[in-house]
C-alpha cells in the first residue's frame, strides 16, 4: 500500500486553508471523523472483521493478498479511512489516490473489485461503530468510498496505456557492505523510466504478494540497471531475503516508480540532503542527477548512521565530493540518530535559501523536519517520502 498523506502534506494542507484556520468541514467530514474517533480503540477488532467481510463475500479475491495475514496488516484499511478522513483536502487526497490506485496494479486489482472492498468497509465500520452509526452516516461513507473508488480506478486505468503493472528485473550483482547490509543491482525486462529520488516496490520469489519499497541508489542510467541499498531488519522478510538469499541471476519483481522527493532543475537553489542509514541512497541518486545536468547550485549532504562502519557508502560519497567543487559530505556518527543528524544540521548554514531533502528512518525524518521547520526553512521547500510508509519500508 502507498503511504496515507504525510506530514508536510498535512502542513501544506493548513498552509491552503488560509493563515486565519482550517476550512470549516462538511458534514459528510463531521460524520466521517465521528465514526472514525468511534473506532479508534477497536481498530484490530474493525480490520480483522473487514478482512472477514472481503474473504467470505468474495473468496477469489483472497489471491491477491499474502499468505500470512499478519504482513499486510491493516494497509488496506488504514489507507481508506485515512483517504476519508481527508475527504474534503482533494489537494492532498487526489494525487494519494491516485498514486494508491496506479500502484495497486501490481496486486491485479480490477475495477470490479472495488464494490466488495466497499461492502466489507461499510459492513465492518456499522458494526463497531454503534454510537455514531445510521443512515446519515452510512449515506456520507458511501459517498466518500465512491470518489475515493473512483480516483483510483481512473488512475489505474490511465496507467494502463502506458506502463505494465509490474517489471521483471534480474539481479545481475549483490554486493555485501555490511553483514546487514546489500547493493544490489537489477536489470529489468523493459525499459523503466523513472526520477533520481524516487523509489519503487519489490517482490521476490521467496514471499509472493509481499512488497517493499526501496529507493533507487542512482539516477536514469545508460545501461537501463537500477540499483537498491538494502539493510535486512528483525523479522523483516523481504529485506532478509534480498540481503540474505538473493543471488546473480534471480528474478524479482519491480513495481511503478513513485516518490516526488526529485529535484526541481527550474531552480538553482542550493541542496541541503540528510541521509540516515540506507537512506543515503535516493540522496545520491540526488547528487548524480545535478552532475549530470551540469549544474553547480552548492548542494550539501549530511550522511548519517549509528557507526563508522555502518557509514558503508562513504568511501563513493567523499569520491563524488572530490570530483565535485560543489558538493561538500558531511558524515555524523552516534547513537542517537534520529536526534543527532538534524541536530548536527542546525549547527551550520543558514540554510533559510536552501531545498530540503530527507531520507532515512521515520523518526529522523520526523525530527528533521521539524528541525528544518525550526531554522527557516519553509514546509513547501522539505521534501521526503511518506513517513507512515517507510515505517514499515525495511520488512
Amino acid at each position: 500500500m502507498d503511504a496515507p498523506p504525510t506530514r508536510s502534506d498535512r502542513r501544506e494542507s493548513a498552509r491552503i486553508s488560509g493563515e486565519g484556520g482550517a476550512i470549516e468541514p462538511s458534514p459528510d467530514a463531521v460524520l466521517i471523523r465521528r465514526t472514525l474517533a468511534e473506532i479508534a480503540p477497536v481498530a484490530d477488532k474493525v480490520t480483522s472483521y473487514f478482512y472477514a467481510l472481503v474473504f467470505t463475500g468474495h473468496p477469489e479475491v483472497r489471491g491477491m493478498f499474502p499468505a500470512a495475514m499478519d504482513v499486510q496488516r491493516d494497509r488496506l484499511l488504514k489507507a481508506l479511512l485515512t483517504a476519508a478522513e481527508h475527504i474534503d483536502n482533494p489537494a492532498v487526497l487526489v494525487p494519494y489516490l491516485r498514486r494508491l490506485g496506479a500502484g495497486h496494479r501490481k496486486y491485479g486489482t480490477m475495477a470490479g473489485h472495488y464494490p466488495a472492498v466497499g461492502e466489507a468497509l461499510v459492513g465492518a465500520l456499522s458494526r463497531y461503530a454503534r454510537d455514531s452509526w445510521g443512515p446519515e452516516t452510512q449515506a456520507a461513507w458511501v459517498r466518500a468510498y465512491t470518489g475515493i473508488s473512483q480516483i483510483m480506478i481512473d488512475a489505474a486505468a490511465e496507467e494502463e496505456v502506458k506502463a505494465p503493472p509490474w517489471w521483471h528485473a534480474e539481479v545481475v550483482s549483490h554486493d555485501l557492505r555490511t553483514p546487514d547490509i546489500a547493493v544490489l543491482t537489477v536489470r529489468p525486462d523493459q525499459p523503466y523510466p523513472f526520477l533520481a529520488g524516487q523509489y519503487a516496490s519489490l517482490e521476490t520469489p521467496w514471499w509472493p504478494r509481499v512488497w517493499r519499497h526501496y529507493s533507487f541508489a542512482s539516477a536514469p542510467r545508460a545501461d537501463g540497471l537500477l540499483s537498491f541499498h538494502v539493510k535486512a531488519v528483525p523479522a523483516g522478510w523481504v529485506s532478509n531475503a534480498l540481503v540474505r538469499h538473493a543471488r546473480p541471476g534471480d528474478v524479482l519483481r519491480l513495481g511503478p516508480p513513485a516518490g516526488s522527493m526529485v529535484v526541481d532543475h527550474t531552480t538553482d537553489n542550493g541542496m541541503l540532503c540528510l541521509g540516515g542509514g540506507t537512506g543515503i541512497a535516493p540522496i545520491k541518486a540526488l547528487i548524480e542527477d545535478v552532475a549530470g545536468h551540469g549544474e553547480r547550485r552548492p548542494v550539501e549532504v549530511f550522511f548519517g548512521a549509528r557507526s563508522d562502519s555502518d557509514l558503508y557508502d562513504k568511501d563513493t560519497l567523499l569520491g563524488l565530493q572530490r570530483s565535485h567543487p560543489w558538493l561538500s559530505v558531511r558524515p555524523v556518527v552516534g547513537d542517537g540518530l534520529a536526534g543527532q543528524l538534524p541536530h548536527a544540521v542546525g549547527e551550520h548554514g543558514p540554510w533559510s535559501s536552501y531545498d530540503a531533502f530527507i531520507s532515512g528512518p521515520p523518526a529522523m525524518i520526523r525530527n528533521g523536519v521539524d528541525e528544518l521547520l525550526r531554522i527557516g526553512i519553509p514546509c513547501e521547500r522539505i521534501r521526503h517520502d511518506a513517513v507512515e510508509e517507510l515505517a514499515g519500508i525495511a520488512g
